[in-house]
């Protein structure tokens, strides 16, 4: 196999949960250009639909589930669904999460109620799907692999206030870790990327302040904040057999960011 080989995807299912949204899509349609089929699962039926419908007009496989990542029952119907729409799945991109710019409350005052949510969002979802994903991997005995997104905020404190995200998106990096160990018999490889702030419209209103943006940028020696282009090509690599004997890692795209702290 050829080193080019080892990346294409011709073959396998990917389920990117969260797939209609700005990452998620972007990281859709990269995988269905490597050959993938492809699931789509997110929660605006409409978003789901236009992400499939993107992948289909440039000649892929794909099918839109409108779904709640949070949800048990939910999960298991798409796993279901997918099964039997394409026979199996090799693949999980956990692509559900963000909201941190929209409840930011300094630690001490930080209210339950957006903590439970932004824990929902980003740590739950993560939980729920690979759950419903992984019991079938098993069942079907070809391995698989679990692509996860944290984020830099995982590693690194910020002043502002996000304590409920970086514990959430803490508890995602520890639980890449600890999946790989356990499922490693299984040969379901688990790995996480981890970026800085990616420009998408969950951070518009953080990046649309010119003094917090100039703040981010000038800590990132590449000079600038991510593009969801950024991810592609580590999710591609984590979800391909080029990453065979590879499990357990977080990989940071950051523009250098944490190479500076």
């Amino acid at each position: 196999m050829s080193s080019v080989d080892a990346f294409k995807l011709d073959g396998r299912v990917a389920y990117v949960s969260g797939g209609g949204g700005a990452i998620g899509s972007a990281i859709a349609s990269h995988l269905a250009g490597a050959g993938a089929k492809i699931v789509i699962g997110e929660l605006d039926a409409a978003r789901a639909e236009a992400a499939a419908e993107k992948i289909r007009a440039a000649g892929g496989d794909a099918v839109a589930f409108a779904t709640d990542a949070t949800n048990e029952a939910a999960a298991e119907e798409v796993v279901a669904k997918a099964i039997e729409r394409f026979g199996h799945l090799d693949i999980l991109v956990n692509a559900v999460g963000g909201g941190a710019g929209k409840v930011v409350f300094e630690a001490q005052e930080y209210p339950r109620d957006a903590w439970d949510w932004i824990l929902e969002l980003n740590l739950r979802s993560t939980l729920v799907v690979t759950q419903a994903v992984v019991r079938q991997m098993i069942k079907a005995g070809q391995g698989g692999r679990i692509v996860n997104i944290s984020s830099v905020r995982a590693q690194l404190g910020i002043n502002t206030g996000y304590s409920a995200y970086v514990a959430a998106k803490g508890a995602v990096s520890s639980l890449t870790r600890q999946w790989a160990t356990e499922w490693a018999k299984h040969d379901i490889n688990v790995n996480a990327i981890a970026p800085t702030f990616v420009d998408t419209p969950q951070v518009a209103m953080l990046l649309g302040d010119p003094a917090f943006k100039a703040s981010v940028v000038s800590r990132i020696p590449l000079g600038r904040v991510g593009e969801t282009g950024d991810l592609v090509g580590a999710v591609l690599f984590f979800a391909s057999g080029a990453s065979a004997f590879v499990t357990g890692q977080i990989l940071t795209i950051d523009g250098g960011l944490t190479a500076t702290q």
